[in-house]
């Protein structure tokens, strides 16, 4: 680059001299080559420290090479040499530019900083948060206008040529490609559960029991562990569902005049606060309201089902705790 730079400023010298002499070529050489190459220092130098060119150096880089390039023309005899000498001081320009640019992508590369960048982003930020305003708030009706049809215009240049940006845009994508990969998995490998009738455990208090609602006298035998919402069926001492069903109750909600267990009741039988809508969940409260939510229906809600319904009741829980809740659900019920 420097040598494509020296060789312009030696051929628009030489080119000048044969018209107007020594002494002015070295003057024109000086004014467009010269002062082209301070300014390309002046961009190389603030490239290198992460900041961006005012437009006057950026400007400079291609109006002093031009104004070379016009004097070297008018010196030229014929078609031919206004052409070349026309086109020899450009050599300048471009060995400027690809001198700032070289620099610019080794910043980036090193640092993770486009200062030219981030400064044409500001710059079109600064400018939309301004004509938003003004088409929103400025009295005159036609200025409001104007400010509407501008900020749809830089609305479409936010974002534009940020290496950053598209990064972590990808980077988002790349998650939740990653994530429906995961929950797809998981409901086609699945291995649905058979309880079973023999495994019972320790007897608990009736009152967590469904209640039928034909019967106004309660009785208060002792019966087997139930949790609300799983139709019945008793829990071991990790509370995972290990018998079928109680008769009478279906697993999707209220059949034969029997009241299904509430949330509040698996809770209590799992040890853990009552969990609630729009309030941050514990690992173990997460786990209750997904099995109460799972045992909704006949057959038990997939995992894609069950997280559905756990949006529209409005818990609270992230994406991956949600999924690591559901594993343990799943891993206490095949243990069982």
């Amino acid at each position: 680059m420097l040598a494509t730079g020296v060789a312009g400023g030696a051929g628009t010298f030489s080119n000048i001299k044969g018209a107007y002499g020594s002494g002015t070529a070295l003057g024109a050489v000086a004014a467009g080559e010269g002062a082209t190459a301070v300014l390309a220092l002046v961009l190389l130098g603030l490239t290198m420290l992460g900041q961006a060119a005012p437009l006057v150096v950026r400007a400079g880089l291609w109006l002093l090479p031009a104004a070379a390039s016009a004097m070297s023309a008018m010196a030229a005899d014929g078609v031919g040499r206004t052409v070349i000498y026309a086109v020899t001081p450009m050599g300048m320009c471009v060995a400027a530019e690809g001198m700032a640019f070289l620099a610019r992508r080794i910043v980036v590369h090193t640092d993770g900083l486009d200062a030219e960048a981030e400064h044409r982003a500001a710059a079109v930020v600064r400018s939309l948060a301004f004509h938003r305003a003004r088409a929103a708030n400025h009295p005159d009706a036609r200025v409001r206008r104007y400010s509407e049809r501008a900020s749809w215009r830089l609305a479409r240049k936010v974002g534009g040529g940020d290496a950053s940006l598209g990064s972590r845009l990808l980077e988002v994508q790349r998650e939740r490609v990653t994530t429906g990969a995961d929950v797809a998995l998981a409901d086609m490998f699945a291995v649905a559960v058979t309880p079973t009738r023999d495994a019972v455990t320790a007897p608990v208090t009736p009152a967590l029991l469904p209640t039928a609602t034909t019967d106004p006298a309660p009785t208060a035998p002792t019966i087997p562990d139930t949790v609300g919402g799983i139709g019945g069926a008793a829990l071991d001492g990790e509370d995972t569902q290990v018998t079928a069903p109680t008769p009478g109750i279906g697993a999707g909600g209220v059949t034969d005049g029997v009241t299904p267990v509430t949330l509040d009741e698996v809770a209590a039988v799992a040890g853990v606060p009552t969990p609630h809508p729009a309030e941050p969940l514990t690992d173990a409260q997460l786990v209750v309201v997904l099995r109460h939510l799972r045992y909704t229906a006949d057959p038990p809600l997939s995992y894609r089902q069950a997280v559905t319904a756990f949006r529209d009741g409005k818990f609270v829980g992230g994406e991956q705790r949600i999924r690591t809740a559901w594993g343990a659900l799943i891993a206490q019920e095949e243990t069982a």
